[in-house]
């Protein structure tokens, strides 16, 4: 088994997980309620599709329906039994005993009735010098499990992941090398490239500008000076931090190690001691660099694995999942996709993106994608290489696929949006920001909001965020530099905008609203209110992020200080932006120590809403093990903080 099972939807008639084994597993499924008698389903053909992506790796995407439904809010231990040659079976204490809480003999889950307590957040970069806020949580996760009263209806409802759960852009030179390790002990299929100074996968891999610098992997022609500087530059933004795009990965075989580096240990040990390539010698102190943050992450990975093989793990892109600024404007599209090497360096991203994340959070609108993967995967049986025109028409297919986003039917009911791949494109000026969804998309949202009392959306980027900083983001884009820094807000699109308030304002959309988010690397509150006559819909902005990466301190300390001075609540600025009709009331963290109002450090989220959908309680726990930080409501008394302690527990 090289990872998994990561848990990914649990409904009272449905199982879905996701797993990756060297080989094509005959695996059952064992349920055993608290108070029940243990179950068992033999994961056949139907329960259980396998693709192939190597010689020696097969995701296993196993979809349950279940004759008898779940108990809800009770635990429920599961395994997952791989038959052995012998006769034999092992159970997950026996090939994955890191997944397991101390004392406990199988992993365990629990339905719950209420998606009144969640668990969030987004940008969990692997070589930040952070600690990883998915091994908090499960620090959290493994107290509770170990509470003499401890109740199963006060477990997270789910982990709710917004965005950047890899960086596909960002990668640092020794988890370069160690995904090139992995290919090769796992043979993950190769692919012809079209378009670079190399002809194949294999060649990328050998070439000396592979470490570092792989911008020189695209010929030297005039018609290219535009895709490198947006592709492979594009990530260098010096007003807010750099990052490593001239190690972005390029083959779908690089992608999926990838995701089996960042979610589970024992793909490491694989490739242990796999050597340092060559590269030139200014690069040897940023390697050094790079691997003592990767050492820090590694030693976190057993604790990460377990908690997403006990919590409910659902998910959406961000632009890192894919590449930097990924369909920023009509322009970055017009460009990227215009060149065959940068459209197969997407599209290769998205199909990992697709078997990794996306299929879990919808199984059902994927068969037919799935039937050209495993189509793709059939044509490198003979020479472990993918056939180029069915990769191209499958990246076609996906590129045009309208069903990332997606629903979950709780209570309160949970919408997740896709903010990447639907966007409003600005026309009269092709060269500025998208609108973050079109109007279609934006009609599908009212749509699915109609008649509901209470709503949580998903949105990888926050809908109200620190208002400085979008400014700042406006005048850049006025400047020319839209792809220098994170030039992307709800507000910065006039008719997305527009729309999206409008939504809001209806008089069947519900009165309460809880907006997650991440992508900004710091984390934040907000109580907003749509200004309205007749009806005012009451909207709470909370965003945690990053899981593992942060803004820089000094820098964020200087923006979230001049933004206080400049758009107070009761600020005469407000009234010049597209906020005019929005009042917005900021949640402190309890430990600020010079009135912040926002916080920077990695970790994870949680939040517990009332019966009516509303936040109670809204807390960042911090991934250095300090104290967790309590987001107040005004008027709440520091003093209250205090409760953010025991964190997984009703108060």
């Amino acid at each position: 088994m090289l990872a998994g099972p990561v848990l990914r939807r649990i409904e009272p008639g449905r199982l879905v997980l996701w797993l990756v084994g060297s080989a094509p597993l005959d695996l059952t499924l064992v349920l055993a309620p608290k108070s029940g008698a243990p179950r068992r389903l033999a994961l056949d053909a139907r329960r259980c599709r396998v693709i192939r992506v190597g010689r020696h790796a097969c995701v296993h995407l196993i979809d349950v329906a279940l004759p008898e439904p779940l108990p809800q809010d009770t635990t429920i231990e599961y395994d997952l039994l791989v038959a052995q040659g012998d006769g034999t079976e092992a159970g997950i204490a026996q090939w994955a005993p890191h997944l397991l809480h101390v004392g406990a003999t199988r992993p365990s889950m629990v339905l719950r009735s209420r998606s009144d307590n969640i668990l969030y957040g987004s940008c969990r970069k692997p070589h930040h010098p952070a600690r990883d806020g998915l091994a908090r949580a499960d620090a959290l996760l493994a107290d509770h499990a170990q509470l003499s009263d401890g109740r199963a209806d006060e477990r997270p409802a789910m982990l709710m992941l917004c965005g950047d759960q890899v960086y596909a852009d960002d990668v640092a030179g020794p988890m370069l090398a160690a995904i090139h390790a992995l290919i090769r002990r796992l043979g993950l299929y190769g692919e012809c490239l079209e378009g670079a100074v190399v002809a194949d996968s294999e060649a990328l891999y050998r070439h000396q500008a592979g470490y570092y610098r792989r911008e020189e992997l695209l010929p030297a022609t005039r018609s290219n000076d535009a895709l490198r500087d947006r592709f492979f530059g594009g990530s260098e933004k010096p007003i807010f931090t750099t990052v490593n795009a001239h190690n972005h990965l390029v083959t779908f075989a690089e992608v999926m190690a990838m995701y089996l580096l960042v979610w589970s240990p024992v793909p490491w040990q694989l490739v242990a001691d796999a050597p340092a390539p060559p590269f030139a010698p200014r690069y040897l102190e940023r390697w050094r660099r790079e691997s003592r943050a990767l050492e820090g992450f590694r030693r976190d990975l057993p604790q990460a694995a377990r908690l997403l093989a006990h919590v409910q793990t659902l998910m959406i892109f961000d632009d890192h999942d894919i590449t930097d600024d990924w369909n920023l404007s009509a322009k970055w599209e017009a460009t990227v996709y215009g060149h065959t090497f940068s459209r197969r360096i997407v599209g290769n991203a998205l199909i990992a993106y697709m078997l990794c994340q996306g299929w879990g959070n919808r199984p059902d609108v994927f068969e037919a994608a799935l039937d050209d993967v495993a189509a793709l995967a059939a044509s490198a049986a003979l020479d472990d290489r993918l056939d180029a025109p069915r990769q191209d028409a499958l990246i076609e297919r996906l590129l045009s696929f309208g069903q990332w986003d997606f629903v979950v039917r709780a209570k309160p009911t949970i919408i997740v949006l896709d903010t990447r791949t639907r966007r409003w494109r600005n026309r009269r000026r092709p060269g500025h920001p998208s609108g973050l969804m079109d109007w279609e998309s934006l009609t599908e949202l009212q749509h699915e909001l109609l008649d509901e009392t209470a709503a949580v959306i998903v949105s990888p980027t926050p809908m109200f965020g620190v208002k400085l900083i979008e400014v700042i983001q406006r005048v850049a884009t006025f400047a020319g530099l839209a792809l220098k820094v994170d030039a992307e807000n709800w507000m910065e699109h006039r008719g997305a905008a527009s729309s999206m308030l409008n939504i809001f304002r209806h008089s069947r959309s519900p009165r309460n609203y809880v907006v997650l988010s991440g992508d900004v690397h710091y984390s934040f509150a907000y109580d907003v209110e749509v200004r309205d006559s007749d009806r005012t819909p009451h909207i709470w902005q909370i965003t945690s992020s990053g899981i593992k990466n942060e803004f820089p301190h000094r820098l964020l300390d200087w923006l979230d200080r001049l933004n206080r001075w400049l758009y107070s609540p009761r600020s005469p600025l407000n009234w010049f932006t597209k906020r005019r009709d929005l009042a917005l009331t900021p949640y402190l963290p309890d430990a600020r120590q010079h009135g912040e109002r926002v916080w920077n450090g990695a970790g994870i989220g949680q939040v517990w809403l009332d019966a009516q959908g509303r936040p109670v309680r809204i807390v960042q726990h911090n991934a250095d093990g300090g104290p967790s930080t309590r987001f107040l409501a005004p008027g709440q008394e520091a003093s209250l903080a205090g409760a953010a302690e025991q964190p997984l527990r009703k108060h």
